[in-house]
């Protein structure tokens, strides 16, 4: 998404300069797409215990902004915009704003450390309590805040009693939209799933998604013999759940490595449903990204989230798909059914997907969004 963000500014005439992580490949300025990139040797961040990945994402900031201080030193800047994860960015945020005078604007994409809690994965209360802090500068430091949901809003604005609501606002996940193309009928044949019903998920394969809720319902379909689960990406939970699909005999889940984007929406567009899960565990209102994917290749979504998260809402608004709470499995599975038999149904879901896509999550509208929201600073 935020490769798409850069050069939609880009393109709109600014002048854009992104730093970003590099893991252990050295620093480096360089020229992408008539965009300065500025990719900062900061130590890996993903595929790591959480106590290296802890560690790296404390001297993250401290990497970054010595290497923005030294490669961007002439720049002046109208603009901060800032990512999460991680949240730990606050303090190059602070700094940068100060030196420039300029607003930071905050992109809400993970709120941190409250969902590593939800999860149990974070149980120290110090290392909570320190990250919650880093959360609450943050949030003061930043002008506005582009949040993927009113959940988000509400649950910040409950949470967060000194946070000024005037900042919050709806800043939709977005994607670049190719135009509209007929899927490759011939991809199932060569991919060995002709006449195959394909249930797909693709994404990361970490705690916060929950995927056993998948396997949970492959097993109570195995009498389906035309029904197959492509379950495609990489995360923490990947080697568990291959383990759990080999020892169960769910010979209708296949396991995949990412893809790059072209080829995953290419197998997108053949499949029959996407696939949209969380932890049970989640208080955060949580909008996976990977929705969009889906509504691009209008496909019709079936979801198993926690109660704490308005993507029911979501897919209520657009009429795009089915909700059940995550660890029903008698609903999810009835929703499922309900889809499977039901091809009409399937259709004018993902056709209605697809235009809440076109409305509401374009790299267009989000560019706009931001822009908007820069009115009071810099007046025409």
């Amino acid at each position: 998404m935020y490769t798409d963000l850069a050069e939609i500014f880009q393109r709109e005439g600014h002048e854009v300069y992104v730093a970003t992580g590099s893991g252990n490949v050295n620093t480096k300025l360089g020229m992408e797409g008539g965009i300065k990139v500025l990719r900062v040797k900061t130590g890996e961040l993903f595929g790591q215990s959480l106590i290296k990945k802890g560690i790296a994402n404390v001297l993250l900031p401290y990497h970054v902004y010595k290497a923005i201080r030294k490669y961007f030193t002439e720049i002046i800047f109208d603009l901060i915009i800032v990512p999460t994860p991680p949240i730990t960015y606050s303090n190059v945020a602070k700094r940068l704003k100060r030196q420039n005078n300029c607003p930071v604007y905050l992109i809400l994409r993970d709120i941190f450390p409250q969902n590593a809690r939800d999860l149990g994965i974070m149980r120290n209360p110090f290392l909570f309590w320190w990250f919650r802090r880093k959360e609450k500068d943050l949030y003061r430091l930043s002008d506005y805040i582009g949040c993927m949901s009113q959940g988000n809003i509400d649950f910040l604005k409950l949470n967060n009693k000194d946070l000024d609501p005037y900042k919050l606002h709806i800043l939709y996940n977005w994607k670049n939209i190719p135009e509209d193309q007929k899927p490759d009928e011939t991809l199932k044949s060569k991919l060995g799933l002709e006449k195959k019903f394909i249930a797909l998920y693709g994404g990361n394969l970490g705690k916060p998604q929950k995927v056993d809720a998948i396997l949970d319902l492959a097993k109570e379909l195995l009498s389906l013999k035309n029904v197959v689960f492509i379950l495609i990406g990489d995360g923490t939970e990947k080697a568990r759940i291959k383990e759990i699909v080999q020892k169960s005999g769910l010979n209708n889940v296949l396991i995949r490595d990412s893809l790059p984007r072209d080829q995953y929406h290419e197998l997108a567009k053949v499949c029959d449903m996407g696939l949209v899960n969380l932890s049970e565990h989640f208080t955060v209102p949580n909008i996976p990204s990977r929705t969009l994917s889906y509504w691009e290749a209008k496909l019709p979504i079936l979801a198993s989230t926690d109660s704490s998260t308005d993507f029911k809402n979501i897919l209520e608004e657009s009429g795009s798909g089915l909700w059940s709470l995550t660890g029903d499995i008698s609903s999810y599975k009835n929703n499922f059914m309900k889809l499977y038999y039901d091809e009409s149904l399937r259709k004018d879901m993902g056709n209605r997907g697809y235009h809440y896509l076109l409305e509401n999550c374009s790299t267009q509208k989000a560019y706009y969004t931001i822009i908007q929201k820069l009115a009071n600073h810099y007046p025409k």
